[in-house]
């Protein structure tokens, strides 16, 4: 597997921006990609990185891309069959992809980005810049781009890997529960699938348990992956994919009037808002609701209508415990109203211990919870792969299976990940991710709730948002 190469390309690759998933990308395509170093450059706005680059001799431009002239920096460097790899922060995804589809360019991303200050721009509604904003302006460029080079937005970890484990659980769910060993072939297949089986709440769940020397300092937020990019989520809106079994609308929720329709916003940061939920190592824990582009998109390629009429959809969010270090972070840029600490640091060789826990927990179906995904410890990424943590190798697996899978299919215009093929992907990423497991659980959010404090609970279905909710 070290060696192998999937894909020999003929075209150039570009890298926009080059942080912590982009130094752990690298190593994997130029063990993967059958392509010339000199086929590579890194376009980037700060100095992070140029050793690693340097060191695998790939070239390396500090020339940070703005609205006014991303076009003239990535024109001369782009050609029709060529790759962008986007993976920096402050730079509109959909300003890419437009120019992406215009060249013929292929292109991938991590997440979708605004321009710098677009998160928290007071003339602009906190639906239009949430992810959901941000997803549908890109599925707005499909009428303008029918067809034309694959463009995947939003294919990391979570985004990205997550949307395929959910379908390989969904697989595991049918074979286990209806004895049926099909593999849907279409996104009706899938969402039927998914109603058939009673999937009430889906949540990607992870807990990141790896700490360094030395730990987190005041007035410094610290991260296993990037500190901007977590600031950015942690102040945008909450979102959650919204399902058609919820009876209680949260008090300071909020419908988009616009697009699918697949979610709903809480009107506060995602990082204030915290969730129950549940892996199989460390069992039942708090995680906050950040907004992430598999909230929307698992809920919306999940939805069963007739007619107009929705009549089954799953609530689907993500319920993230980062590094204990990360949480102290969170609590400080919380009392500092939101505002970015000045120092920041990226845990990466310091890290002494610990596993990034990730995946796809499926509620409310008979057997009750289930959990699919990678259980990847820091000394099992570092022997994997160079310049990486458990975090960056599962997010740059993500991006792997993501570039391999467009190479193979270069011209499947826009998508989602829950578009793709999930058993590709998972063939590629799956050797970077450490344990990759499957796990029943009788869990519930409603397990131990009894003390004379607690709020007033649904007891009748304990998969209601209502119950997995901290309040």
């Amino acid at each position: 597997m070290a060696d192998q190469k999937y894909f020999k390309f003929p075209g150039k690759i570009v890298f926009v921006g080059f942080g912590s998933v982009a130094q752990g990308v690298l190593p994997l395509l130029l063990r993967h990609i059958d392509i010339p170093k000199e086929r590579i450059s890194i376009i980037t706005g700060h100095d992070r990185g140029r050793a690693e680059a340097e060191a695998f001799g790939i070239r390396y431009e500090i020339n940070p891309l703005t609205r006014e002239n991303y076009r003239a920096i990535l024109g001369p460097r782009l050609e029709r069959g060529d790759f962008l790899i986007n993976l920096s922060v402050d730079v509109a995804s959909s300003a890419l992809i437009g120019f992406c589809c215009e060249k013929g360019v292929l292109y991938t991303d991590s997440c979708i980005e605004p321009w710098a200050g677009g998160y928290t721009d007071p003339s602009v509604s906190a639906s239009r810049r949430s992810n959901y904003g941000q997803r549908e302006e890109v599925l707005e460029l499909r009428k303008k781009y029918p067809a034309g080079p694959t463009v995947i937005p939003t294919h990391g970890a979570n985004p990205g890997l997550i949307s395929h484990w959910v379908k390989q659980a969904l697989v595991n769910l049918a074979r286990d529960i209806l004895g049926r060993t099909e593999i849907p072939s279409s996104r009706t297949e899938w969402a039927a699938l998914a109603m058939e089986l009673g999937i009430k709440s889906i949540h990607c769940s992870e807990r990141d348990t790896q700490y360094a020397t030395p730990r987190k300092r005041p007035g410094e937020f610290v991260n296993t992956w990037s500190v901007d990019g977590f600031i950015g989520e942690g102040s945008q809106p909450c979102e959650l994919g919204w399902g058609t079994h919820e009876k209680h609308f949260p008090p300071e929720g909020r419908h988009h009037d616009y697009g699918c329709k697949a979610a709903i916003y809480l009107n506060r940061p995602g990082a204030s808002v915290k969730v129950r939920t549940w892996t199989p190592n460390e069992g039942a824990f708090h995680g906050f609701l950040i907004t992430h582009g598999e909230a929307i998109s698992i809920s919306d390629y999940l939805t069963v209508r007739e007619g107009d009429k929705v009549i089954y959809r799953p609530t689907c969010h993500y319920a993230y415990h980062p590094c204990d270090d990360t949480v102290l972070s969170v609590h400080e840029l919380a009392g500092r109203n939101w505002i970015g600490q000045e120092q920041r640091r990226l845990y990466r060789d310091e890290i002494t211990e610990g596993v990034d826990e990730l995946g796809a927990l499926l509620l409310g179906h008979k057997k009750g919870a289930y959990w699919y995904g990678s259980q990847l410890s820091i000394h099992e990424a570092r022997r994997l792969a160079p310049h990486n943590n458990a975090t960056s190798l599962q997010v740059a697996a993500g991006v792997l299976g993501g570039v391999v899978w467009a190479m193979e299919n270069p011209q499947a215009g826009i998508i989602d990940p829950d578009d793709m093929d999930y058993r590709r992907v998972l063939e590629i990423a799956n050797p970077y991710l450490g344990k990759v497991v499957g796990a029943y659980s009788d869990w519930t959010p409603l397990q131990g709730r009894n003390h004379p404090f607690e709020e007033d609970l649904d007891a009748s279905d304990p998969w209601q948002f209502k119950n997995i909710r901290v309040t």
